[in-house]
């Protein structure tokens, strides 16, 4: 957590993708391939940089598993706004690192997945970024899964888990420009 400096994480995650970048002939990637992936508060952070990042820095597309995007405090997750921008931030603030209204044509394509009986992080987060996405025709997805509550990224028994892993391979074949570069999830 950023322990009060909202900027750490921010540049934590910024360092990581110019590192990848940078390092992308020594681990025979394609740099212009990369990706950010984080679930809850942690796809806040990956859509910050999908929203704020220079163009250096920006990834290519973002994965976002039931993400808080926004810091409007009528459904953010408040922990997640207070531990970042503090209780009493500024409108002008919240504003900024609400991130359904930071995308710009040049936000990368998402895929952005929840479920309907998230308590935590209401999935209103992933409507609204994937409309303000879908305005500006940027390419993306939303899926919204009846059941599983928060936090089954790391949980075995989610039951829609072989059916996101199919979807979310499919949209990341759907971009690739080799038909000789498959992704292949553990299943």
């Amino acid at each position: 957590m950023p322990g009060g400096d909202r900027t750490l994480p921010i540049s934590d995650a910024e360092a990581a993708m110019k590192t990848v970048r940078d390092s992308a002939d020594v681990w025979n990637l394609n740099p212009h391939d990369i990706g950010i992936m984080g679930s809850s508060a942690g796809g806040h952070l990956a859509s910050t940089i999908a929203t704020h990042a220079t163009s250096e820095l920006r990834p290519d597309f973002q994965i976002l598993f039931y993400p808080v995007i926004t810091m409007d405090k009528s459904y953010t997750h408040r922990g997640s706004h207070d531990n970042l921008l503090g209780k009493d931030a500024s409108e002008e603030l919240e504003v900024q690192y609400s991130n359904e209204k930071q995308v710009t044509k040049e936000t990368p394509r998402a895929f952005v997945v929840f479920s309907d009986d998230d308590k935590v992080v209401p999935p209103a987060n992933g409507a609204n970024y994937y409309l303000a996405l879908n305005k500006l025709g940027v390419p993306s997805v939303f899926h919204v899964y009846p059941s599983g509550g928060h936090g089954w990224g790391i949980r075995e028994g989610f039951l829609y888990k072989n059916e996101m892993l199919n979807e979310l391979t499919s949209w990341l074949n759907s971009f690739k420009t080799s038909g000789k570069d498959t992704v292949r999830m553990r299943k």
